[in-house]
């Protein structure tokens, strides 16, 4: 089981050796890399620096607000940096940010993020090759690369190319051409993995890699999750609010809460979202235990599900002896 951890979106570039290390100790084999208020390949590379055993994989990049050749370029760089431990994240967002955030065109996001992924692999095998580069899809169309401007080959492979997503296309565009998915927090849900996300993968012609990032509320004892469980209450409401991240609520029998949810977001209740969300619903949404409880729980619902799982650091440092142990337990290094 490969475990994984997030590092937290707000980590500034002042801050990234500190975490890294922190996570790198915590026995973690993979640290993800968002792009939501940093630029991502700045902070993987600082990750990379500070760091000799994790993967860093980006999760997601924002592929429709860059070309596929700066993308590729900044990919190859960490790759080659890292000694093969850095691996390409990439995901379409949604309309509202591609339009209003980045003046950037939006069509068939499916389409598109497809091209996307055949340029970036055509450009990889022009750099590796130092064969022309002559690519023509469906968005992008790449004829020109000079020696002058190629990056020469790599001595490692050339970095892995994941995706993510919620609907059924964009999973089985994953089956089709990623070779890792990571799954979102609102679709990680054991019952929605097996009903939606694994069928729609597996639509694609195989299932890639999967790993899932499901919230969870956990701490060293019970007063420890009381004070975890709203925070997680909240995130969730917020996240629910979305239609297209209602997916979960409607498998699990949950409908009527998702249209109150999205309803309250149109009209900027966003204060009272959380009471949406009662006891009885996040008890069916998340697993909530301590950490000694967590290794079983994890294995009795992903174990036959998925190729990882994604877990938050604690949040008190002092927790992180005791967090360790789960760690090695996940990952099969202590029985």
């Amino acid at each position: 089981m490969e475990l994984v951890t997030s590092l937290p979106a707000d980590t500034s570039l002042r801050q990234v050796a500190e975490r890294v290390r922190r996570i790198e100790a915590l026995g973690f084999d993979t640290v993800h890399i968002s792009e939501t208020v940093r630029d991502p390949f700045a902070v993987a590379a600082l990750a990379v620096e500070h760091s000799s055993t994790l993967t860093v994989r980006t999760s997601m990049v924002v592929a429709f607000a860059r070309s596929p050749m700066v993308t590729a370029l900044a990919a190859w760089d960490l790759v080659d940096f890292s000694g093969g431990r850095f691996q390409l994240g990439l995901a379409t967002q949604v309309r509202g940010n591609i339009v209003g955030r980045y003046s950037m065109p939006w069509t068939d996001p499916v389409a598109q993020l497809r091209d996307y992924v055949g340029a970036v692999r055509a450009i990889f095998a022009a750099f590796q090759s130092g064969s022309a580069l002559d690519y023509e899809g469906t968005h992008y169309t790449f004829n020109r690369l000079q020696p002058y401007f190629n990056p020469g080959p790599l001595d490692v492979e050339a970095p892995e190319i994941w995706t993510g997503g919620v609907n059924a296309r964009m999973c089985a565009l994953a089956g089709e051409v990623a070779d890792g998915f990571v799954a979102h927090p609102t679709s990680s849900h054991p019952k929605v993995l097996a009903e939606k996300i694994i069928p729609a993968l597996e639509q694609g012609g195989r299932k890639p890699r999967l790993i899932v990032v499901p919230k969870i509320v956990t701490g060293r004892d019970e007063a420890a999750l009381v004070s975890v469980r709203e925070p997680v209450r909240k995130e969730l409401a917020f996240l629910y609010s979305t239609p297209a991240y209602r997916v979960a609520l409607d498998v699990l029998g949950f409908t009527e809460v998702g249209e109150r949810l999205t309803a309250m977001a149109r009209t900027g209740d966003w204060a009272d979202l959380a009471s949406v969300l009662t006891d009885d619903v996040l008890d069916v949404l998340v697993a909530q235990c301590t950490y000694v409880e967590l290794p079983a729980i994890l294995n009795a619902k992903y174990g036959e599900l998925c190729d990882g799982i994604a877990l938050a650091v604690p949040a008190d440092p002092t927790d992180d002896d005791e967090f360790r142990a789960v760690v090695d337990k996940l990952n099969g290094r202590e029985s």
